[in-house]
């Protein structure tokens, strides 16, 4: 399964909201397996959408055909837009859909690793931090994606801001520790995303 995930700054917030819901035109998309994002608590006017292929075939026959015409509803109401691409490694939890109607919120964090410490940040994913979010409250499921150069993608879907609080607060520096995060990681951006209903596919 391929993600993608596009960042950008909204200048004109009620066209943007508008623009997004004409992506409800992906449902019948060769390979599309859903879409969702809302706006950054942390940063105003910072939109976050995500969306979900079941391979990158699929998404580059998207980009060929369908795809300028629904990305025009959109132009001219963002700025500064980023996109990435992530190949699906492995779930957090188990059994990861690409489905948002029953989180309130997505943690995104975005992770350069050094030169040869992608095995042991990989393998620390799996042994350290899958099985403390897997076992707190109000997570309901998540993903961890590869990209070239070394980078990756934690994406973890919450019930609600409270639990993933929660979760902050008493448990990732301990498991920062545990997972000798700063020996593995090089940068590392993160952002928490309120869910807007209007916005999934």
């Amino acid at each position: 399964m391929l993600v993608k995930w596009i960042r950008c700054t909204v200048i004109d917030r009620r066209g943007f909201e508008q623009g997004q819901r004409k992506w409800a035109g992906l449902l019948g998309e060769p390979g599309f397996r859903g879409q969702g994002g809302g706006w950054s608590r942390g940063r105003p006017g910072a939109a976050h959408v995500f969306t979900f292929w079941e391979s990158r075939a699929f998404y580059d026959s998207f980009m060929a055909s369908a795809h300028q015409r629904l990305a025009s509803a959109q132009s001219g109401t963002f700025k500064n837009p980023q996109v990435a691409l992530f190949e699906h490694r492995f779930d957090v939890k188990t059994g990861f859909e690409p489905q948002f109607a029953d989180a309130d919120v997505v943690r995104v964090a975005h992770c350069k690793v050094h030169e040869g410490r992608v095995e042991h940040f990989s393998l620390m994913q799996a042994k350290i931090w899958n099985p403390a979010m897997a076992g707190s409250p109000g997570m309901l499921r998540g993903m961890f994606g590869e990209a070239p150069g070394n980078e990756f993608l934690v994406l973890s879907m919450w019930q609600s801001t409270a639990e993933h609080g929660k979760y902050r607060a008493e448990r990732v520096e301990r498991l920062s520790l545990r997972a000798q995060t700063e020996a593995d990681v090089a940068e590392v951006a993160g952002d928490v995303v309120q869910l807007e209903p209007t916005w999934t596919v």
